[in-house]
């Protein structure tokens, strides 16, 4: 920030024709003409550096969270090496989706990711939250939360110029009815959560453990 900020005073005619065309470019264009070739390759080191780490992370999150969670339902007896290279397959594919967006986009890195994070909030945050904290929560719920969040979301960003609220907290909004009223309503898709089984197999084994107990306690009385 204090960098960017020093382009102001060092050229100020240089630093608003590039806010005018790509304010993008200030910085690096201010590294270029005023550091030493020393300095610059620490800034573009630590710039790659950076732009590699945080590519990792975002494309091995979706690659394995799909993997695991869907292509796993679908083939619950598939192997290790089968499972494996299925999920190097889906890496490869996310990062093409990636690459061919990134592309073709017009938007700057800031907007991209800022689009990044509104997909997660108006689709995936509410199933997150209301599935780890909220014991009625159901696959139907997340579905419709899912659902009712992307699509409300993409409509009003595709066809309402200057909404009142936000489109993504809109979409926020939408998915939370959408996952209350999924969950609360007759289950028509999917089973219960693995909270739900978690907590009958718990039951289970404490109502087995309870009758072993009492058949010992009446054996050892006789």
């Amino acid at each position: 920030m204090f960098i960017a900020y020093a382009a102001t005073l060092i050229n100020p005619e240089q630093f608003n024709a590039l806010i005018e065309s790509d304010a993008q470019l200030v910085l690096p264009t201010l590294v270029l003409e005023h550091t030493p070739v020393f300095a610059q390759a620490i800034f573009f080191g630590a710039v790659l550096s950076a732009i590699m780490s945080c590519s990792s992370a975002t494309l091995l999150a979706p690659s394995v969270a799909f993997s695991e969670n869907i292509v796993r339902n679908f083939f619950p007896e598939i192997g290790d090496h089968a499972f494996l290279r299925i999920m190097r397959l889906t890496l490869v594919c996310f990062a093409a989706i990636v690459l061919v967006f990134a592309l073709n986009s017009e938007a700057s890195i800031f907007k991209m990711v800022e689009n990044a994070y509104k997909v997660t909030l108006a689709g995936a945050f509410v199933p997150l939250f209301f599935g780890a904290y909220w014991r009625r929560a159901s696959t139907q719920g997340a579905l419709a939360a899912i659902v009712g969040g992307l699509a409300s979301w993409l409509l009003i960003e595709l066809f309402v110029e200057s909404p009142l609220v936000p489109a993504q907290l809109i979409g926020l909004g939408v998915s939370m009815l959408g996952m209350i009223a999924g969950s609360l309503l007759p289950q028509r898709i999917g089973g219960p959560t693995p909270a739900h089984d978690l907590h009958a197999r718990m039951h289970h084994r404490a109502a087995a453990q309870t009758h072993h107990a009492t058949a010992l306690h009446q054996h050892g009385r006789k």
